[in-house]
């Protein structure tokens, strides 16, 4: 199996799947955007990688309909956005409860909805990894966010699909930290890191303790009617909310 850049990764390192199924079924405790289903009928599933080259088409429009919002590219960056965060939540949570990488490999969504699942569970022990843990696990998020950039049918800054994936990313890290206090100063660690890396880079700014970010983007939620800016927003202070 490759990494980052093709570099191989020891067979050695696989974690047994039972112990892979085990830590998801352990953090999905944490919430809705910490589930990440294995196994199951196949029914009501499709590949991930079809509805991303498909743009998700069906939950932007979902999403402009839930809220009232007659410019797509509001849906389609809303939408985004919860799938980054049903992405980086149950990898993160994973990572720092469990020691282990998720492999995202094959992963699949509802055919009614956001839901990702995946067929087997597969992953390797962080320890393991060494230095290749942060970018096997930022390698694993990012290619199904740059898939579904892709396959996007309307047109959004790329930047802004950028700070939506970071923001996704912190505001697990805090839901974490909320969860598990005695985990607060690895996962900052780790989610500096992670916003230090690849697309990441220069999506925003840390704020202080406590895991505090500021976006430099918009995910454009604030356009909806009853929209406002979220807390972390880089137009925040620019207007009203």
């Amino acid at each position: 199996m490759t990494g980052p850049d093709s570099v191989r990764l020891p067979d050695s390192a696989r974690a047994p799947a039972g112990a892979v199924a085990d830590a998801l079924t352990e953090v999905a405790r944490l919430g809705g955007f910490f589930v990440l289903r294995v196994g199951g009928p196949g029914r009501g599933w499709q590949p991930l990688d079809r509805s991303c080259a498909a743009g998700f088409t069906d939950l932007a429009e979902a999403v402009a309909r839930r809220h009232r919002t007659d410019e797509p590219r509001v849906g389609v960056s809303i939408a985004q956005l919860g799938h980054a965060a049903r992405l980086w939540s149950p990898a993160l949570a994973t990572l720092v409860r469990h020691g282990i990488v998720l492999d995202l490999a094959g992963l699949q969504r509802a055919d009614d909805g956001p839901a990702l699942r995946l067929q087997r569970a597969a992953g390797w022990y962080a320890d393991a990894l060494d230095d290749l843990a942060v970018p096997v696990l930022y390698a694993q998020v990012t290619r199904h966010l740059r898939a579904l950039a892709d396959g996007l049918r309307v047109k959004v800054a790329p930047r802004l699909l950028d700070g939506n994936s970071a923001s996704a990313l912190v505001e697990a890290a805090r839901a974490l930290s909320a969860a598990d206090p005695a985990a607060r100063e690895a996962l900052t660690g780790l989610t500096t890191r992670l916003l230090d890396t690849g697309h990441l880079r220069g999506t925003g700014a840390t704020t202080g303790p406590g895991l505090g970010f500021r976006r430099r983007s918009c995910c454009l939620y604030y356009r909806a009617p009853n929209g406002t800016k979220c807390g972390d927003c880089g137009l925040a202070g620019t207007g009203p909310r």
